[in-house]
């Protein structure tokens, strides 16, 4: 039996932990320069899936050597900023940055990639296993863990085409070129520290 009493507890708390992290900064880059619902097809794949092996692998997942999971995700946000800000063609203001030959997998396919490896081992996989050793309640913990989750992606993912129509596309991806360098050397400073 799901417990919406505990759903909505994992709820909260994820939506609080996921709100100012990178995945929704990540989301946001994607979401303005692909199609929106091919970034959030990936990004919720690859949620639920850290969300099952969260809760199924529980507590053990709070062992991962942390210094090698941050060096990967600061390489990863360092290749993608360097793609934003090496990309040629920034389009024109009012105008989304969604090439025509991305096709769904490709797309989809990036968005799940990007999530996966900057999310495991992540606060919220965490949080959610310790939650779900906690409350003994695998089921309840797993949907409101990932209702969280793909609403922080939504907000993110969607919310950009809105940042999009009001600034040049130039602009946000500059911004969102620079956040990722800071990223990045927040994580490979964590990985050596």
């Amino acid at each position: 039996m799901i417990s919406l009493t505990v759903a909505a507890v994992v709820l909260g708390v994820v939506v609080l932990l996921e709100l100012p992290d990178k995945t929704a900064l990540a989301g946001l880059m994607l979401g303005a320069r692909y199609r929106a619902s091919y970034v959030f097809a990936g990004v919720a794949a690859a949620f639920l899936l850290h969300v099952a092996l969260a809760v199924a692998v529980g507590s053990a997942l709070a062992l991962l050597p942390h210094r090698l999971v941050q060096g990967i995700v600061g390489v990863l946000f360092l290749i993608a900023a360097g793609s934003l800000l090496i990309k040629k063609d920034q389009g024109v203001p009012g105008r989304s940055l969604e090439p025509a030959d991305q096709s769904f997998w490709k797309v989809a396919g990036n968005g799940f990639t990007l999530i996966l490896v900057a999310e495991f081992g992540d606060l919220t996989q965490i949080m959610t296993a310790n939650l779900a050793a906690r409350y003994d309640d695998p089921l309840s913990v797993g949907i409101g863990a990932v209702v969280a989750l793909w609403s922080v992606a939504a907000l993110s993912i969607f919310g950009s085409r809105a940042l999009t129509k009001r600034l040049p596309v130039h602009a946000v991806t500059r911004v969102a070129a620079l956040l990722m360098l800071a990223l990045a050397a927040f994580s490979l400073y964590e990985a050596l520290v």
